[in-house]
């Protein structure tokens, strides 16, 4: 039985502005929107998703809740989607006085309904429903379309049991906060945690020493847990619970109050009466004791020094520049100017520039706001306790404006001619330190020679070099050597993580296929070529031809 609707939002493009801000015009020819966009909200439908969400933007002018052909001729039709499509927050509304596609409520209502929306969530206001009934007594939206839409809802409610029983059975509330819940948590945490530097074997640090913690994020749960948790912005401290520990609350407690000093050194400020954050992060940030921190650090062996964000989401996050604050780099230079060596813990949500300090600290670990648990697991890494096994999920940039996905141009990463300066990220996708070591050896491809619609079975080994158990994911790229649209350097096409002893090995077999091979041409269809393709996983690779 089903006892949970999954939405999918938000349809689609979402993720790819031109401005890079949120909620604002996208530029996406078709054949991207197929071949990175769609792809992933097709498997999400045929998965079993049952409601969808519209992208609150536009893509190519079109804003998405009347984007027509993407919500009906795609989505629904060639999709096979027949849940029901929700508009984002008072966004039929918005084509009125945002994108200026209709001259009043009325005229938007009727072009978002018959454009394949099924459900407006405005919850304060009737004028949709009103307007909406006008518009069927006018014959200007079809009882056809509303049946459709009401069948689609009902439909969702019918699998979920709601007219046999709308309200949940009171016992359920046991299954809250459960013992295991708490550990799934810590241990999603864990995994999560990516070991972006490790200078001279720095980490894991011993229990022995004396640790300055501090930072702005360093005593703080809303950083570990950032928007869409206890409330939208994440942002009212009052609301987290009292029994979680924050990052320099669970090193003293692996520790030992004895061993850890907590000095505060600069701290992140909600501006009074608000949920939102600022453009300009620098008004969030303030010094409190930087002199009594730069004493403590002098006095103690090592420094965690943990910096990055407080909360936002949607458009209260927007940011100018991904740059971190001034206030946290100077208060770092301080730091890192005491001699002493400096861990440093970026807890953030996106990847904020670090380029002015990264190179001068002997450990960094990123920790992507990694929850409630997320203090306990930082200090399991640091300390010894758990290996660290994350990969970075995206390319981390090094300059502000200077972005790439891991995907790019070959020639993206390449000196070339009239100044075109390289791209250099300061940690490249899929990469991720462990306190053990990891070989590839033996990649073998089944055959050289592959027909058009044939396949591949790609097969390697891993082993464990180090001296302690851990995990590590194996991420298979493939490269289509010469294509009629450029291609990308590489794409990956399978991952598995696995978990190895100290000198054990084993060995991993993908095939791929002409799925594998394809690209959406310029006809926005999936286009396979004959050529040669290079495999690449690890330090490996190899090379087979499609004939």
């Amino acid at each position: 039985d089903k006892f949970v609707a999954s939405s999918l939002k938000h349809y689609v493009g979402y993720g790819f502005p031109f401005t890079g801000r949120d909620r604002t015009t996208a530029l996406i020819p078709e054949n991207v929107l197929r071949e990175y966009h769609l792809p992933q909200f097709k498997a999400a439908v045929d998965a079993g998703a049952r409601t969808v969400m519209v992208n609150s933007a536009e893509i190519n002018g079109v804003p998405g809740h009347i984007n027509k052909y993407l919500l009906t001729d795609v989505l629904k039709n060639e999709f096979g989607f027949d849940g029901f499509i929700v508009s984002d927050w008072e966004d039929i509304i918005k084509l009125v006085t945002q994108w200026k596609v209709a001259k009043d409520e009325k005229e938007a209502t009727m072009m978002a309904i018959n454009a394949g929306i099924d459900m407006s969530m405005v919850p304060y206001k009737l004028s949709f429903t009103e307007n909406l009934i006008a518009l069927v007594k006018e014959k200007k939206v079809s009882m056809t379309r509303i049946d459709d839409a009401v069948r689609r809802i009902l439909r969702v409610k019918f699998e979920l049991g709601l007219f046999e029983n709308p309200m949940p059975n009171p016992s359920v509330k046991q299954n809250f906060g459960k013992p295991e819940y708490v550990q799934a948590s810590l241990e999603a945490a864990r995994e999560s945690l990516v070991l972006l530097k490790n200078e001279s074997n720095a980490l894991p640090l011993a229990k022995n020493k004396k640790v300055l913690v501090t930072g702005p994020t360093a005593d703080s749960l809303i950083s570990l847990n950032n928007g869409w948790t206890w409330v939208w912005q994440g942002s009212e401290k009052s609301l987290y619970p009292t029994n979680k520990l924050t990052i320099q609350q669970a090193i003293k407690a692996k520790l030992g109050e004895r061993n850890v000093k907590f000095v505060q050194g600069t701290e992140l400020i909600q501006p009074p009466g608000t949920t939102a954050i600022n453009t300009t992060p620098t008004m969030f940030d303030r010094e409190v004791d930087v002199d009594k921190a730069v004493s403590e650090a002098k006095n103690s062996d090592v420094v965690v020094l943990c910096l990055g964000e407080g909360s936002y989401t949607e458009t209260p996050g927007n940011l100018t520049d991904l740059t971190l604050s001034e206030t946290q780099l100077k208060f770092a230079e301080k730091i890192i100017a005491t001699g002493k060596p400096v861990v440093l813990v970026m807890v953030e949500g996106r990847p904020r520039i670090i380029n002015r300090i990264a190179d001068k600290v002997s450990g960094i670990l990123l920790a992507l706001n990694p929850s409630n648990e997320g203090g306990r697991a930082i200090a399991d890494v640091l300390f010894g306790d758990y290996n660290p096994n994350g990969k970075l999920p995206f390319t981390y940039p090094r300059h502000p404006h200077n972005y790439l996905t891991y995907d790019h141009k070959l020639f993206e990463v390449e000196e070339t001619s009239f100044g075109n300066v390289a791209t250099n990220p300061q940690f490249n996708f899929g990469h991720g330190l462990s306190y053990t070591t990891f070989e590839y050896s033996d990649l073998k491809l089944s055959s050289k020679s592959i027909p058009m619609t044939g396949e591949v079975t790609v097969s390697f080994k891993v082993t464990n070099t180090g001296k302690r158990a851990g995990k590590e994911t194996s991420i298979l790229y493939l490269r289509d050597e010469v294509a009629t649209l450029s291609p990308p350097g590489k794409r990956v096409k399978r991952f598995a993580k696995i978990s190895l002893n100290a000198g054990e090995s084993k060995t991993l077999t993908f095939k791929l296929n002409k799925d594998d091979f394809s690209f959406i041409g310029a006809n926005n269809k999936p286009t396979v070529e004959a050529g040669d393709f290079t495999v690449m996983v690890g330090n490996l690779k190899d090379t087979f031809t499609l004939k």
